[in-house]
């Protein structure tokens, strides 16, 4: 991690229909769900008994010419990945969906999120004779679910017995070549995954706004611990995970709400949109400041931008101007691309900022670099004063569930004091949201979070299981 935005979470994308229109819709919700992973894309799709996949570097419409989905077989049951890698090297063969082949049947397998104890399990596997051509997590959990079906001679309890032994963060989608779609999220819900329907068949999906994309009708959240089995466009079946470590109080990463997911979503009962509303709120009543105008830098600090200047009454103003061709800057390969990026993405507009006094608004501040140049530039457009306001608290942790936080010691919280970063990047005042107040902010969410990247509040001394027991 070496730029002031968090590396994302991959997404998942699965459906089952009454047509054989799987992989038009799965890649639909993958275009959907790009900004979760850039890295790689893949869908596999159930046909005639069997799994076929293409998987590949890049983003969706990169990986999926109209050829290359043209090639792949029409069928009604499908699975969808993008990645954005938090283990293994960035390579076609860590790509998403992962196929896997047992005694009786085939998998597929697509997962979001960090498995902590996969080495282990790895080993396990090694010694019953499995074969690895990857380094990812997901090939790990892909094996131990085909395993576990083999033993259990049944998908859904194999899933369940599989889920069970998986330490860490899980949302996972998986179809059979038996035509059935199983999805799975983890005992504390650390990652998002929801189900919709319509005339047509069921989806599961990272979040919302591909299900709504593809035109399904939010049904509900997938709950922790929960199994479920979609069949014919049908939910036939469920189960809840046997696991004996289910930590609640942590849950849903908050920084979904902060930054990872898209505005238009709704997870677990709350709107994205209205949690970083809220946050702009909070940040205003915890950091008044006397300005001409409050601007969100795009796109996650939009929303906390516009709640800001309601609370404060200061107006909101655009501005920046986005390139909406650069991709976010962690996806490039050096930091010379990276640095490139940062400059080329965003251009102030000089007509609402020049002479002015701004209140910028954004996610979060992780080593420092990015927020220094986005101020600079804005107080080469003219600006006055730029008062930085900041969604999340302070990072101060590295993450064990999958967000790629940097290393605690790159972290500029851990090397500076807050008026020390005011003065590393320029601006003339800066404030945090607080714990509770973010907290706050996101409370009309079903469920508690985790927010050990600021707290350090995290167990992850996970006792060893094994595959046999």
């Amino acid at each position: 991690m070496r730029t002031d935005k968090l590396n994302e979470e991959c997404a998942v994308f699965g459906v089952s229909l009454f047509s054989d229109e799987a992989v038009g819709v799965t890649y639909n919700g993958l275009l959907a769900l790009q900004h979760r992973g850039q890295e790689g894309a893949g869908i596999a799709v159930a046909n005639n008994r069997s799994i076929i996949c293409h998987k590949d570097e890049g983003l969706v419409s990169e990986v999926f010419s109209g050829e290359e989905l043209a090639r792949l077989p029409r069928g009604k049951v499908a699975v969808g990945h993008t990645r954005y890698s938090t283990t293994g090297q960035s390579c076609k063969e860590n790509a998403g969906p992962f196929v896997t082949e047992y005694l009786t049947g085939r998998i597929a397998t697509a997962h979001n999120g960090n498995i902590i104890n996969a080495k282990e399990i790895r080993a396990d596997l090694l010694n019953l004779g499995l074969n690895f051509n990857a380094t990812s997590d997901s090939e790990v959990v892909s094996s131990l679910i085909a395993y576990c079906i083999n033993m259990e001679k049944s998908s859904l309890q194999g899933v369940a017995h599989a889920a069970g032994l998986l330490r860490g963060a899980f949302s996972l989608v998986i179809v059979t070549s038996k035509n059935k779609l199983i999805a799975v999220r983890d005992p504390n819900g650390f990652r998002p995954l929801c189900i919709g329907k319509n005339g047509i068949g069921c989806a599961v999906a990272s979040e919302s706004c591909a299900l709504e994309t593809c035109g399904f009708e939010f049904v509900r959240d997938v709950q922790p611990g929960e199994v479920v089995m979609i069949e014919h466009g049908e939910v036939t079946e469920r189960l809840n995970i046997n696991s004996e470590k289910s930590n609640r109080d942590h849950g849903l990463c908050i920084f979904e709400y902060v930054y990872f997911a898209r505005p238009d979503s709704v997870i677990d009962g709350l709107s994205v949109y209205e949690a970083r509303y809220n946050m702009g709120l909070a940040l205003a009543r915890e950091y008044p400041v006397s300005a001409d105008a409050v601007c969100g830098v795009p796109d996650s600090g939009l929303d906390a931008a516009c709640g800001y200047s309601a609370a404060s009454g200061i107006p909101l103003v655009t501005g920046f101007v986005k390139n909406r061709y650069i991709g976010r800057s962690f996806i490039y390969p050096t930091q010379s691309k990276r640095d490139s990026a940062v400059r080329l993405k965003l251009n102030p507009l000089s007509a609402n900022i020049s002479g002015k006094s701004i209140v910028l608004v954004d996610d979060s501040i992780v080593r420092g670099t990015t927020s220094e140049k986005i101020v600079k530039n804005l107080k080469n457009a003219g600006a006055k004063e730029v008062h930085m306001r900041v969604s999340s608290p302070p990072f101060r942790h590295t993450c064990h569930y999958g967000t790629d936080i940097d290393s605690e010691e790159n972290l500029i919280a851990n090397n500076m004091n807050l008026d020390e970063i005011r003065s590393k990047i320029g601006a003339d005042s800066l404030g945090y949201i607080s714990i509770d107040a973010l907290k706050n902010a996101c409370g009309k969410c079903d469920l508690s979070f985790c927010t050990a990247c600021f707290t350090g509040n995290t167990d992850v001394n996970m006792a060893k299981k094994n595959v046999f027991e």
